[in-house]
C-alpha cells in the first residue's frame, strides 16, 4: 500500500484522522510515519493537544499492524485494547509519529496464534517526533480478530 492509499484509507475509515489533517509520510510493512499540523490539533496553550498527540501515535502503530497483516494475507479487524502515552516535550508545530518493526513484539507468535485461534494480541510502540527530537512515547496492545485470509 502506497502512502497516499493509506492516507485515503485512514481518512475514509477513521474520520478523526481527516479532522486532524493527518498525512502519511512513509507507509510500508517495516515502518509507518504519519504527520499532522498544529492548527487542527492546537490546545489553549498554543501547543498540540495531548489527545491529538496520542491519537497520531496510536494511528501510526495501528497502521503498521494493518499493513503487516495485509502483507501476510490477513483481513483481520484490528482494535486497541490498552495503551500508555508519555509526553516528553511540548509541541508547538507540525509533528510526526513513527512506528517501526523494531517496536513490534514477537510477530511470528502473533501470526501463529491468529492463524490457529482467529484472535491474537501484540504490543507495538511508536514515538512522537518534533524538531528532530523525541517528544513522546506510546506503547499499545492491539488485538486482531477474525484472522481470515484475504480473497486476493
Amino acid at each position: 500500500m502506497l502512502p497516499d492509499e493509506l492516507e485515503h484509507y485512514l481518512h475514509e475509515h477513521i474520520p478523526l484522522s481527516k479532522a486532524m489533517a493527518v498525512s502519511v509520510v512513509v507507509a510500508n510493512q517495516d515502518e509507518v510515519v504519519l504527520s499532522a499540523p498544529l492548527a487542527p490539533n492546537i490546545n489553549h496553550r498554543e501547543t498540540v493537544f495531548g489527545g491529538s498527540a496520542s491519537a497520531l501515535a496510536t494511528l501510526a502503530a495501528w497502521s503498521l499492524l494493518h499493513l503487516r497483516l495485509r502483507a501476510d494475507g490477513f483481513s483481520s479487524r484490528l482494535v486497541i485494547q490498552r495503551n500508555t502515552m508519555d509526553y516528553d516535550l511540548p509541541i508547538d508545530g507540525s509533528f510526526t509519529a513513527r512506528a517501526s518493526v523494531e517496536w513490534v513484539s514477537d510477530w511470528s507468535r502473533f501470526i501463529r496464534m491468529l492463524s490457529r485461534k482467529g484472535r491474537a494480541r501484540i504490543s507495538v510502540a511508536s514515538v512522537l517526533e518534533y524538531n528532530e527530537r523525541v517528544a513522546g512515547r506510546f506503547c499499545g496492545e492491539f488485538v486482531a480478530l477474525d484472522g481470515g485470509t484475504q480473497d486476493n
